[in-house]
């Protein structure tokens, strides 16, 4: 599949009445969770092209090409309203979030075991670590409320225990800065496999800031203030890999052709034939985005979409969701990672008097009131062990233990 072989529909069929926008929900009883997470990756694939459009915007002293940017902004809109209405009010903030962090988890691991850049596979799998172990404090938080059974959200496709512990995630910021990734040395996967990580970490980081004080329990509230740093950490993490050689028009191009190849994917791999049409429609739709913004770059800056794509257009393999829970039992034998400058190193050949050991502290204070730690504690109290969701033993010897609360392991040297 070509998208620029594709003659675009007019610009303009995107608008439409609010009976067209606001559809009818899924049934969260009954919807499969893999639709759940395509829900969620393509509400943050649209949210990030408003965010980078209105940027743009902001950066643009021509009025004609703020109109055409807006004009195709107000689509963008049109469809992230559409998305986001699939979403049941009857959606805990507590159930939202254990798909989020599904997302994190299963989506990073297919694009890890298809990225063929090294370095960003090793990002890629040192944060998949880190999104794993939110998934378990959050798992562990509903089973504390009873506010809902993870087991049923996540359905047979993840596994759900600990991972780098979040107590060990806390780095200082100079480590989370990561070497760019030259776009015009690296093949389109690549490229793609970076838009799609940062618009989804970009999402989740963002939902939890603003969720976070809005919940109920005061435990739960420092859940998400807690992971929610994590995620900016995410965000700094892989939107350095993104090449800022790029110009605004490039990086336009690569932003639709990425809803594109997201929307076409989800297309071809919908089991729900209603919300597989909505695939459809928004793959037509940013079709003809695409075409706008490869007309915008040959008017404005006299390149073609073929120097952004210089192997073609040809999609490279598409998205699949599927279970991929051998290869993260495989990575979590890199539990023992810490972030050193712009690589990883395992925390026992860090040396005693780096940063990460007195940031982490302060950041931590008192290990016994941080929630991430006390949620598991809470836990243990109340039913005698934490909660899992284990097709076996944890393949990490130090953290299978269910009666105890690892906080040592990748934060303290010997551990």
């Amino acid at each position: 599949m070509n998208p620029f072989d594709l003659k675009p529909q007019k610009a303009d069929k995107i608008f439409t009445s609010w009976n067209k926008v606001l559809v009818k929900p899924y049934d969260k009883n009954t919807v499969d969770p893999y639709t759940r997470l395509r829900v969620i990756l393509m509400s943050g694939t649209e949210f990030e092209s408003v965010r980078f459009s209105n940027a743009f915007t902001r950066h643009c002293a021509n009025n004609d090409v703020r109109r055409r940017l807006a004009y195709m902004r107000r689509g963008e809109q049109i469809q992230q309203k559409r998305v986001a209405g699939l979403k049941p009010a009857n959606e805990t903030i507590l159930e939202h979030t254990i798909g989020y962090e599904q997302l994190a988890v299963d989506l990073t691991a297919n694009l890890a075991m298809s990225e063929s850049n090294s370095y960003v596979k090793k990002q890629l799998d040192f944060a998949l670590l880190e999104d794993f172990d939110h998934l378990y404090r959050y798992s562990d938080l509903m089973e504390l409320e009873k506010g809902g059974d993870p087991a049923k959200l996540v359905g047979d496709y993840t596994e759900i225990m600990p991972g780098r512990p979040t107590v060990s995630e806390y780095r200082h910021p100079y480590d989370d800065v990561n070497f760019y990734i030259n776009g015009y040395l690296n093949d389109k996967k690549t490229k793609l496999n970076i838009n799609i990580i940062t618009a989804a970490e970009q999402q989740t980081m963002n939902f939890y800031m603003n969720v976070g004080n809005l919940y109920a329990t005061p435990l739960g509230r420092k859940l998400y203030n807690e992971i929610a740093m994590i995620e900016e950490q995410h965000v700094t993490g892989y939107g350095c890999l993104k090449d800022p050689s790029m110009t605004w028009w490039e990086s336009l191009l690569m932003n639709e052709y990425t809803e594109c190849y997201l929307n076409y994917s989800c297309y071809m791999d919908e089991k729900d034939e209603r919300i597989k049409k909505i695939w459809e429609m928004h793959f037509e739709e940013e079709v003809a985005h695409l075409h706008e913004a490869a007309d915008l770059l040959r008017t404005y800056e006299g390149k073609v979409w073929q120097q952004c794509l210089p192997e073609g257009g040809d999609f490279p393999e598409l998205l699949k969701f599927r279970s991929q829970k051998d290869y993260i039992r495989e990575i979590l034998k890199s539990v023992r990672l810490t972030g050193v400058e712009e690589g990883w190193e395992e925390l026992d050949k860090v040396p005693d008097g780096f940063r990460y050991f007195g940031y982490n502290a302060r950041t931590n204070g008192n290990l016994n009131c941080v929630g991430t730690h006390l949620v598991i504690d809470k836990t243990i109290a109340g039913i005698g062990k934490d909660w899992r969701l284990q097709d076996k033993d944890h393949p990490i010897r130090a953290l299978s233990d269910r009666k105890k609360d690892n906080v040592d392991i990748a934060r303290v040297k010997g551990k």
